[in-house]
């Protein structure tokens, strides 16, 4: 698959961060954070101005990526738009983590500084606009776009900074397995292995990568972070309802005949990305038996989401390490190559990393004030 490559705009570098932050900032991808570095603290801010936090849904398929871009269409293009429209000025949108072209978020973070001013009486500073208000509006702003909303707003201190305050980040990626063609509800929303997946070997090859360790074979040969090591709170694959569900007539008449049953199954296909583990009665009744499900009648594939958390990425991090875990799934590689591979302490040594269509930037966590 061909990438787009974001550039940073030297604008957007001398208003939002430091020269020594900057240097961390990659071309394309995930966030780079050092740990090492200081809390940004915006002590020039103006009066009357509110900072907001903002939480932000989007499909990546049509976006070149998050950071602002000349003649591109980009996440931060379009909210800073959106903003604009809204208050009536330009703004600054500073983003708690990157995207690729093509990359999804369930939720991803910014902070944005506004000014409400008088419309009758220019000049005029008028006291700030509740979040609610802030949401409703830009959302109307944005409901044109198709593929990009706000999702919560709250009003934070002025020194409160959406990318250093985070804590933790977490992303899912999703596999969809089966030989049958993907359906065009799922294109550019899930990666598509037509080989049989081996869930017991993926889930004991994420059990080496979990934890503090040098991960120089599972960053992009253009990272620019100071350090490969990074701190896998969680690296875990479990199989899920694929979604869109939609239950079949074996489904309705198994959990039909009883409300426990019935709630039970509800419970098992909500839409969404779930957390837990399901059986597999009902994943198995399309994928692997040979009954004619009926003309027209699709069958369905496997879902397999891949969890990773921590408090900051390498640059191509998740989708390396997805890269490698499929590889496991598939028998191309063996749980052992996994260990060998994170020793290798090279990019060189990992499998093909996966394609961005597949991974959603799940949550940003913040002890808000």
């Amino acid at each position: 698959m061909t990438e787009v490559n974001p550039k940073v705009s030297p604008e957007e570098l001398s208003n939002e961060r430091p020269s020594k932050i900057s240097k961390t900032l990659q071309e394309d991808g995930d966030f780079c954070e050092e740990e090492e570095e200081k809390e940004a603290v915006d002590k020039s801010m103006k009066p009357g101005l509110q900072r907001y936090l903002v939480a932000v849904e989007y499909i990546g398929t049509r976006f070149c990526g998050s950071q602002q871009q000349l003649n591109h269409r980009t996440v931060v293009g379009v909210l800073q738009e959106a903003f604009h429209k809204f208050i009536g000025q330009p703004v600054t949108i500073c983003l708690s983590s990157r995207t690729d072209a093509g990359v999804h978020a369930l939720s991803n973070v910014c902070h944005v500084d506004a000014e409400r001013v008088s419309k009758r009486k220019p000049g005029e500073v008028l006291p700030p606009h509740e979040p609610a208000v802030v949401r409703k509006a830009v959302n109307h702003f944005l409901q044109k776009e198709g593929d990009i909303m706000l999702t919560d707003v709250r009003s934070v201190p002025g020194d409160f900074h959406a990318r250093f305050k985070a804590q933790e980040r977490m992303y899912f990626y999703r596999l969809l397995n089966g030989p049958e063609l993907l359906s065009i509800f799922e294109k550019d929303r899930a990666w598509h292995v037509s080989e049989e997946l081996d869930l017991a070997a993926m889930q004991e090859a994420c059990k080496v990568l979990v934890g503090h360790h040098d991960f120089s074979s599972f960053r992009a040969s253009g990272c620019q972070s100071k350090s490969p090591f990074r701190t896998l709170e969680e690296l875990s694959v479990l199989e899920m309802v694929s979604t869109p569900h939609f239950p079949s007539i074996t489904e309705r008449e198994q959990n039909g005949s009883n409300e426990e049953g019935q709630d039970s199954f509800c419970n098992k296909c909500k839409t969404g990305l779930p957390t837990g583990s399901i059986s597999n009665d009902i994943m198995a009744v399309d994928s692997k038996s040979g009954t004619d499900l009926g003309f027209g009648i699709r069958r369905r594939h496997r879902c397999y989401v891949i969890t990773a958390r921590s408090r900051s990425f390498l640059y191509h991090q998740v989708r390396l390490l997805v890269g490698v875990i499929k590889s496991v799934g598939t028998g191309d590689l063996k749980v052992s190559d996994v260990e060998r591979i994170l020793n290798a302490r090279s990019v060189t040594a990992a499998s093909p990393m996966a394609p961005a269509h597949g991974l959603y930037l799940g949550h940003v966590k913040y002890e808000l004030p």
